[in-house]
């Protein structure tokens, strides 16, 4: 018997119907992580709306989720944006009925000494991994308590409470969703909504551009599965989460990093 990632894996796991008819919003999803969370809970009968800043990018997304038989909208969206947050939620509800699936992942980041990080940069990060995630959890919260219950989860790092070098605006924003996932739990559980965050690995293209191959050999030789994660993998672990497999869990964090933190070295920065 073969152990590791399987690309095959979905099907043979979850029932292709675990998320059917269930209405998801997944923010930042024209690429990466998002992208990949929506794909895999299409493939588990989900109907998917995708919200980004980029439309070319949630087209694409909308029309790989359409080409597995599901429906989906793809909306532009700046979370930021309390008025464009509801548009999408309206938006959702008049094409859909519902909202049972929340997966905030927008984000933004960018290396930079703390002591050079500017106001601006400071905001524009925290103003989309923070704020951006209430705004959005507390819009779609709304319909989920009036409809009886839904599902939100929240993409962290392990910079939420590990830190890490350079990114003082992204660990602070992460660790702060971290709590807000843990209070939100506590607070909405009477609504039936539950709420959890995941902490993937560096899968993303974006987080793969900032190291070199050298370092993305190292991580992952250094991660105790002795390989890096995949967005598929990401999205197998959100549509556990979304499941009625998961209907008694809320307020916890699932670390899916494939524990590669404890590779990590004195410098407190990834692949070094």
């Amino acid at each position: 018997m073969a152990y590791g990632f399987n690309p095959n894996a979905l099907l043979d796991t979850f029932s292709p119907t675990a998320l059917k008819d269930r209405v998801a919003i997944i923010t930042g999803g024209g690429t990466g992580i998002g992208r990949g969370i929506a794909l895999e809970m299409a493939r588990v009968g989900a109907r998917v709306v995708v919200c980004a800043r980029n439309l070319d990018r949630l087209e694409h997304t909308a029309e790989q989720v359409r080409s597995l038989g599901r429906r989906s909208l793809a909306i532009q969206c700046d979370v930021r944006d309390t008025d464009q947050i509801q548009q999408v939620v309206d938006r959702t509800l008049a094409e859909f009925g519902r909202i049972d699936i929340l997966v905030n992942n927008a984000a933004g980041r960018f290396n930079i000494p703390s002591e050079d990080l500017t106001y601006n940069g400071w905001h524009a990060v925290v103003n989309t991994v923070l704020h951006g995630t209430w705004y959005f959890s507390q819009a779609a919260g709304k319909q989920m308590i009036q409809q009886g219950g839904g599902n939100i989860i929240n993409i962290v790092a392990t910079s939420a409470w590990l830190g890490s070098a350079e990114v003082i605006h992204s660990a602070a924003s992460k660790a702060a969703v971290w709590n807000l996932t843990k209070t939100l739990g506590a607070e909405w559980g009477k609504y039936n909504i539950r709420v959890n965050c995941i902490v993937p690995s560096a899968v993303t293209e974006w987080t793969q551009s900032q190291s070199t191959p050298e370092q993305q050999e190292r991580r992952a030789r250094n991660a105790p599965l002795g390989r890096a994660g995949t967005v598929q993998e990401v999205g197998w672990m959100a549509i556990f989460l979304a499941s009625d497999a998961a209907s008694y869990i809320t307020g916890e964090c699932l670390d899916g990093s494939g524990a590669g933190w404890l590779g990590r070295r004195r410098t407190g920065r990834w692949g070094d």
